[in-house]
């Protein structure tokens, strides 16, 4: 018996010999991202210093021998590493250090991220989905994003499916259930201290979260901030970032744009405003997003109160000022 197997997709990954790249790559390699019927091409992006550690993960990918992985390319040239990439994941970033303000890591970052921006438009397919993961992620995808000149702005995301989860899990850990149970929750605006992820909306077996969770107070304070500190903590407790985790946000993200979402239930990832809820059009920001598995939408009609409008408008005013910043880089 023939079996036909589908064309590729061939994957762009930046930053693939660090943390969080060295997570993914096996999770995409192995068929968790788009299916074990489907071949994968991955070209692999580092900067020179950062090209010896990728040929030890090139090695490792090789030695895991996964059916799927069709083939591997690395680089450290930008033209080469987006060539034909149907999905570019922008992993690698400049990491905020000691005494550097959140405005010097814009600069720093913005520079790398319009020369990626740049390469996507004129190396990659033309369908290419470009998921910004670097941070400042949000920031990062609206630069790259203006680099990439004909490419459709619906094209360009920024990841908070990791705050997403993050959310569901400290939800359910406080219901005394399983994460599954938890749906429609939402992460709006930033990805950063600001973000709000709003139970407000949120079920709990299909019932509002207030039914199972009955103490507001919790709801408003130390949830909100939990998810928002829960990376803070987690350098704190193992001394480094959290890879393994993101990387699985990143591969929740793809498939929640590849599939189509569960009906009456959404996912979060951060897009390019065109004033929906009030957001400034052309910010990228985090919203509720439904999607048939081609194509997205943001999800109308979804209740905003009081409380979390104020907590949403403060993320876009951040979200504002981080684009006030690198207005230079926005041509």
């Amino acid at each position: 018996m023939m079996f036909i197997m589908n064309e590729p997709i061939t994957v762009s990954v930046t930053g693939a010999a660090g943390q969080i790249g060295y997570a993914l790559l096996f999770r995409i390699a192995s068929g968790a991202m788009f299916g074990t019927d489907q071949p994968v091409n991955l070209r692999l992006i580092e900067i020179e210093p950062g090209m010896k550690a990728l040929a030890g993960v090139v090695m490792e990918l090789d030695d895991c021998a996964f059916p799927c992985l069709n083939e591997v390319v690395a680089t450290s040239d930008l033209a080469e590493g987006f060539k034909g990439a149907n999905w570019a994941l922008l992993v690698g970033s400049v990491p905020r250090g000691p005494g550097m303000e959140r405005n010097d890591l814009l600069g720093i970052n913005g520079k790398i991220f319009t020369g990626q921006g740049q390469a996507i438009a004129a190396n990659a397919a033309s369908d290419v989905r470009t998921l910004v993961v670097g941070n400042p992620c949000n920031t990062n995808c609206l630069i790259a994003m203006n680099a990439a000149k004909g490419v459709p702005n619906n094209q360009f995301f920024a990841m908070t499916r990791l705050d997403e989860n993050r959310a569901k899990s400290q939800l359910a850990k406080k219901a005394g259930v399983h994460q599954n149970d938890v749906t429609n929750l939402c992460i709006w605006g930033n990805h950063s201290a600001t973000q709000y992820p709003d139970y407000t909306n949120a079920k709990i077996k299909g019932a509002p979260v207030t039914d199972a969770i009955s103490d507001a107070e919790w709801l408003q304070g130390e949830f909100i901030k939990n998810v928002q500190q829960r990376g803070a903590a987690i350098i704190q407790a193992r001394g480094t970032s959290s890879a393994a985790s993101a990387a699985n946000g990143v591969v929740d993200t793809v498939r929640s744009l590849t599939t189509p979402t569960p009906e009456g239930d959404w996912t979060s990832v951060a897009v390019c405003s065109t004033g929906e809820y009030g957001i400034e059009a052309g910010l990228i920001a985090s919203m509720p997003i439904r999607t048939d598995g081609k194509t997205w939408e943001v999800v109308e009609g979804v209740e905003v109160d009081v409380f979390s409008r104020a907590k949403i408008d403060a993320s876009v005013a951040e979200l504002q000022g981080e684009k006030e910043a690198v207005a230079d880089l926005l041509v």
